[in-house]
């Protein structure tokens, strides 16, 4: 079979690998002149198969007038005059409940298990060079209060067959992490995972493409949609800016662009973008002035990860429609929280600012499948949000099955 993957991030990357591995003849589309140009580009680098608890949880209600009103805030939210915009938003909110949490924690757990076999099952069919290693991670809490809640979402993933976590102190937490001493003390504590890892989103999309194109996918980078080609309920081809392209199934796995593609078949996701930014620090000349294992600030809502010789920082989350643009004053705050978190980390150099829409659904559960009431061969594979490296290889896995099954 003949699949069309639209979107060579990871997650379209993913797809495409999986089917490739099943026997499909594969072709990927993207806008961008090479892979990871999106949200996979500049993103976290963490793989959180342990510690999934989703964006919309109980907790958002108390943090909500400091998050929306606070000017240094993670959390920035610019009113728009789309109804698409209030529709996520309310939807959010209404998944903002305990009984919903309790069931999108099972269901990341669930995917987020067969991510983590789907990964490091091709990682060692692979050999790839991404940076790949298992540090482990702190997710840092900086009251008693607020770890308390923690360990309440940490007693619920053991019910589920989790991973090992612990508890632990902010002693514990110096320990762990020796290049946190200065700035453990001011934390309640942390859980921590021993099994967490990280990679180089980047080098891996770009090592799967590759790949792909060395197994015969055909790889069609900086080349636009303009329409979808529909007969009989079935799309029957791509129009693009480099000529057509016909396919049997036709994979929609571009982020939050996903949705508006989808629109114009008729077809409603409920994805949204929530915007980040990240800086990447050079750490080779003074490897243990930053973090050896991942490390999480719930404070800063900021994640520090080691990827080589290199400190991965991300963070923010900016609900403003499509605004692609590069704000400094949050590239500029990143900054500031390095040097809070890990002050020894000297920031010399170009620190690579970046910014991407990570394309999420309200309660942080991706979209895999067939899309109802569209085109019979058209699928969707999008709305990971901030756990598209942690999800995408299980998500793939599922759709070949699907596809399997149609």
């Amino acid at each position: 079979m003949h699949v069309c993957v639209i979107g060579a991030g990871v997650v379209g990357l993913a797809t495409a690998y999986a089917l490739q591995q099943a026997g499909h003849r594969v072709t990927v589309v993207d806008r961008a002149e090479r892979p990871a140009m999106g949200a996979s580009g500049g993103n976290g680098a963490q793989l959180s198969y342990a510690y999934v608890q989703p964006l919309a949880d109980p907790g958002i209600w108390r943090q909500l007038p400091k998050l929306l009103l606070e000017p240094d805030s993670p959390l920035k939210f610019r009113l728009q005059a789309d109804p698409r915009q209030w529709s996520w938003g309310l939807q959010f909110l209404g998944a903002c409940n305990a009984r919903t949490s309790a069931d999108s924690t099972r269901s990341l757990l669930t995917l987020a298990a067969e991510s983590r076999l789907a990964f490091e099952a091709m990682l060692a069919r692979e050999a790839l060079d991404c940076d790949h290693h298992q540090p482990g991670k702190l997710v840092l809490y900086p009251t008693q209060q607020a770890l308390d809640g923690a360990a309440q979402q940490v007693a619920l993933q053991a019910t589920l067959a989790g991973p090992l976590q612990q508890v632990v102190d902010a002693a514990e937490v110096a320990r762990l992490e020796p290049a946190l001493a200065s700035y453990a003390p001011r934390m309640a504590g942390a859980i921590y995972t021993p099994s967490e890892s990280a990679a180089d989103c980047r080098k891996l999309c770009e090592q799967l493409a590759h790949l792909l194109a060395q197994r015969g996918a055909d790889l069609h980078f900086g080349t636009q949609v303009h329409r979808h080609a529909v007969q009989g309920g079935r799309i029957t081809a791509l129009d693009t800016s480099n000529g057509r392209i016909t396919a049997d199934q036709f994979v929609l796995a571009s982020g939050w662009e996903s949705a508006v593609q989808a629109r114009q078949l008729g077809v409603h996701v409920p994805v949204y973008p929530l915007k980040g930014y990240s800086i990447t620090i050079d750490a080779a000349a003074a490897p243990h002035t930053g973090p050896t294992v991942s490390v999480t600030d719930t404070t800063r809502k900021v994640v520090f990860a080691r990827i080589g010789d290199r400190v991965r920082v991300a963070g923010m989350v900016e609900i403003v429609g499509h605004d692609t643009t590069l704000d400094a004053g949050k590239i500029a705050s990143l900054q500031q929280s390095t040097r809070e978190v890990f002050p020894q980390l000297a920031q010399t150099g170009d620190v690579q600012p970046w910014t991407g829409m990570r394309p999420a659904t309200p309660m942080g559960l991706p979209v895999t499948g067939r899309a109802r009431g569209g085109p019979a061969n058209l699928w969707l594979q999008t709305g990971h949000g901030a756990l598209g490296l942690t999800l995408a290889f299980g998500s793939a896995q599922r759709l070949v099955q699907q596809l399997a099954r149609a």
